[in-house]
């Protein structure tokens, strides 16, 4: 029997008392889930649960993070015919007898993906480490503390005693990080997150993975004593040690000066005191400060091993990029707006498209802007948009006379129009910008928060020293195409505040440059690829995060929709045209793909995909970056004479620096001839050709190294993707081992079937091969080839296996309909650590990809734990290195 809740009471015990006792005398398994939640629960009433029903308790200590409300029961039968009830009950006397309770009773004949759902869910719960088990001798205290620090004001909690353990999109920067070091060599490095997603958390947690069982010498700083005292709470916190760290701060001086938690006031005046390599772990915090002399005099002083700078704002109102600045332009990790939503760190936005009647069409459109004095013309002459406004607001805000809002203007005059308006139609405002003095800025701000005015309007990014968490209303007064501008722009108002459940976005569209572009901004907010945005607008965006919602109104719709198709089914002469805007004064050829790239801000899917064609004209994409250069420069060669370049796509998901260094060195015309035993070798080329040539490798050698075009494509596209790339591989252990397959690695099915002998150490070639198992005797390894989210359109009801991850760590695996205990398959996994076997895991979210194919990555070496069922099996596998932190999310979404 499985139970979870939000908290347990003696008093709902009582009821069932007998009940739940005559569980331990049957021997009955009992799993329980709940939480500190409120301090409601009561350890009384777990003590009873697991001494005298023998339950398993896990409790979730710190309720602040994991917002659990779910109420079940499961009943597990003999005969099969499982139940489950469903609703709103606690354990506790009201809830089982008093309450206005809703409960569904379910059962496995009637309702088995129901149940199913919540077995995997229930899983992937108890194998969370945000679960903990409860052991009242061991635990009592801790559950005690916990409570009384539940029932109590946030700010006064102590969280010293809790284990940290990191949320998915923390850990995903920690492993960016990792791979930053450990495969860019780059030891300087800004992470880019929202203002409350848990960056000193993060910044402390990398501290423990560099430090191991070492103490290096650190230095935190801030701009604010509050900051710094939070922070070294948070060290400690995570390391454990009630006595980590000193302050540098108003009166306050570090007497051993190892692990100092400083501001920047304090530090500047004094920091050559320390030599330039005295600390070994350098974290600076709010580095959108960090073009500031202060600020920029610390950087430049001190040398430390590793650096960290965090912020929720690269871009700064004085127009300065502090990534372009200090960090070749390039971030280490960003958390993406999704992730935090999902986990809800950010509070739920509502965005509302709206048309405001303007026609943008004929003013001039250049490199992705408007004329900013032709925009201001139309906004500041135009009352009956001012009118549109206003009138939204009354309809879309609960009370605009009560509203905090930032309203993203074009120009000063327009933040000036604004302002006038909004005055004279009662609603307080004022406006800022970059030439105003900062008391006026300080003022409009306390004003705000205050309620003394309603609005700010302001001219671009309002970043420099804000952070207004009741801000729950944005005004998009001007069109974005840029999707950090965008994102920083919603971020203002993405913060958590007391009485604020939700932001209200109001987007005012109007007829656009053609060449202007919706996707991009559509993107940032979904995380979705182009062609499930168009779904998407389509549908009116039914798969968002809780809480948020995208809406247009019909004319917006419409046009958004318009909008997205033709960016899409971008032709080749736009793309051509694009090209030449972005080369310059340059010649397309001297262009870099990664250049266009982040000029255009399309993803390779626009370059690759498209076939070869006697005229580029007639055809609505390119085959490859070198046809699209030589067209661009006037050009009319055709890769088409180029088999190999034509089928460059296949390669868009390589991301190990070995694999493209060895595919580089194979497409070389002047390099050596390579060795046909080289497992690369027969990887690329049955990449390129899954079924072979028919002249064999031979044939394949020279048409991958004719006249070095194969050669020039792969230098430009593995330069895009090297930058990307945030993968750290490692060896597979085993049998495995002797393959070149590295463990979080992304590869298609011909290449690990390649790589482990199929089409030259045995005849099959690995494009006729399609099955989701494949045993290599040679190598004494079994591949899984793993997808999470199965369709109707790709798999049969009988290979819609149910396939997830319980933790990062744990995998649930369900065999084919074939497979018994008794197979050949069945004995090699339940006998593995008998017989040696290697059992290496592939995963992917979904069968397709904007490029194709999705690849697999390769969650690596797996250990046998425990199996159920028949026919299929049922495989609980143990992965010898934790899952990445961006598969794990969807891994584990699959389940609930």
């Amino acid at each position: 029997m499985d139970l979870i809740c939000s908290f347990v009471k003696w008093s709902g015990i009582r009821v069932l008392e007998s009940e739940l006792k005559d569980l331990k005398l049957r021997g009955v398994p009992f799993r329980v889930i709940t939480t500190s939640y409120m301090g409601v629960t009561e350890p009384k009433a777990l003590d009873f649960l697991i001494n005298q029903c023998g339950a398993q308790v896990r409790v979730n200590y710190d309720s602040s993070t994991t917002r659990l409300h779910a109420k079940a029961w499961m009943f597990f039968r003999n005969t099969g015919f499982d139940t489950g009830y469903v609703g709103s009950s606690n354990l506790s006397k009201a809830a089982q007898l008093e309450g206005l309770e809703w409960n569904v009773r379910v059962s496995r004949n009637q309702a088995g993906s129901v149940l199913g759902k919540f077995e995997a869910t229930f899983d992937t719960y108890w194998e969370s480490p945000h679960f903990e088990e409860y052991v009242p001798d061991r635990d009592r205290e801790k559950l005690e503390q916990a409570l009384e620090i539940s029932s109590l004001s946030r700010s006064t909690v102590n969280t010293t005693f809790f284990d940290i353990t990191p949320h998915p999109h923390q850990l995903g920067i920690l492993q960016d990080l990792h791979a930053e070091r450990i495969i860019n060599d780059r030891h300087r490095n800004l992470v880019v997150a929202a203002t409350g997603t848990g960056k000193t958390v993060v910044a402390a947690l990398d501290y423990r993975n560099l430090a191991g069982t070492s103490r290096p010498r650190l230095l935190f700083v801030a701009h604010r004593e509050e900051i710094l005292r939070q922070a070294m709470a948070t060290y400690r916190a995570v390391l454990k040690s009630t006595d980590f760290g000193e302050l540098f701060v108003g009166g306050e001086t570090p007497r051993r000066g190892d692990h100092v938690f400083a501001s920047v006031q304090s530090l500047s005046r004094s920091f050559n005191n320390w030599p330039a390599d005295h600390f070994d772990i350098v974290v600076i915090d709010e580095f959108h400060h960090g073009a500031a002399r202060t600020y920029r005099s610390i950087f430049d002083y001190f040398k430390p091993k590793e650096l960290l700078a965090l912020t929720a704002t690269p871009e700064r109102t004085d127009g300065i990029n502090i990534a372009q600045e200090f960090f070749d332009g390039r971030y280490a990790s960003e958390i993406r707006l999704w992730d935090a939503l999902e986990a809800q760190l950010l509070v739920p936005f509502h965005y509302f498209g709206v048309n405001d009647g303007t026609d943008l069409s004929q003013i001039r459109f250049v490199r992705g802007d408007y004329d900013v004095r032709q925009l201001e013309n139309v906004y500041t002459s135009n009352d009956s948009r001012v009118r549109i406004i206003l009138k939204e607001l009354e309809d879309k805000v609960e009370n605009s006379a009560k509203m905090k809002a930032i309203g993203f203007c074009v120009s000063v005059s327009h933040a000036q129009f604004m302002s006038q308006r909004f005055n004279a139609a009662g609603l307080k405002s004022a406006w800022v910008a970059t030439g105003i003095s900062r008391e006026e800025r300080v003022r409009a701000i306390a004003d705000l928060n205050a309620g003394r005015i309603n609005c700010i309007f302001t001219v671009d990014m309002f970043n420099e020293g804000v952070d207004i968490p009741s801000v729950d209303t944005l005004l998009m007064l001007r069109p974005t195409q840029s999707a950090t501008v965008f994102l920083q722009q919603l971020g203002r108002g993405l913060r958590h505040a007391v009485g604020k459940s939700v932001l209200t976005v109001l987007d005012f569209v109007g007829l656009q440059n053609q060449e202007f572009r919706f996707d991009t901004k559509l993107r940032a907010m979904t995380g979705l690829t182009r062609k499930r945005l168009l779904n998407a607008v389509e549908e009116g965006f039914p798969f968002l995060p809780p809480g948020t919602q995208i809406v247009f109104d019909r004319v917006v719709q419409e046009a958004v929709l318009k909008n997205v198709k033709q960016q899409i089914g971008r032709t080749v002469p736009q793309l051509l045209a694009e090209i030449q805007e972005i080369a310059g004064d340059r010649s397309p050829l001297e262009l870099t793909m990664r250049e266009y790239m982040d000029s255009s801000m399309r993803p390779l899917s626009a370059i690759y995909g498209g076939r070869a064609s006697r005229s580029y004209k007639t055809i609505k994409s390119s085959p490859s970056w070198l046809q699209l250069q030589r067209w661009a420069a006037g050009d009319t060669t055709n890769v088409a004479n180029s088999p190999a370049v034509m089928r460059a796509q296949v390669l868009t998901h390589v991301d190990d620096p070995e694999r493209m260094s060895a595919y580089l060195s194979i497409a070389d015309p002047h390099g050596r001839v390579p060795d046909q035993n080289d497992p690369y070798l027969w990887m690329l080329y049955y990449s390129l050709w899954p079924s072979g040539r028919v002249g064999g490798i031979e044939e394949g050698i020279r048409l991958i190294r004719e006249k070095g075009e194969l050669h020039k494509e792969l230098q430009q596209l593995f330069d895009v993707l090297r930058n990307e790339t945030r993968v750290v591989p490692e060896q597979l252990s085993g049998h495995a081992g002797s393959t070149v397959l590295k463990s979080h690695a992304k590869y298609k099915r011909e290449e690990v079937l390649a790589a482990m002998g199929m089409g030259w150490k045995r005849k099959q070639t690995p494009g006729s091969f399609v099955e989701g198992v494949a045993w290599m005797e040679e190598h004494q390894t079994e591949a899984l080839f793993i997808t999470l989210n199965k369709s109707s359109n790709h798999f049969s009801p009988e290979t819609m296996y149910k396939d997830y991850a319980l933790n990062d760590s744990m995998f649930h695996w369900e065999s084919q309909n074939r497979t018994s205990v008794e197979s050949n398959a069945g004995q090699r996994y339940v006998n593995q650590r008998s017989n040696g076997v290697s059992i290496v895991l592939f995963v992917r979210e979904t069968k397709d990809s904007e490029n194709g194919t999705q690849a697999f990555t390769c969650v690596g070496n797996a250990d046998y734990i425990s199996h159920s069922g028949a026919k299929p099996m049922q495989v609980l596998w143990k992965l010898q290195r934790p899952m990445p932190a961006q598969l794990l999310s969807v891994a584990q979404a699959v389940a609930s």
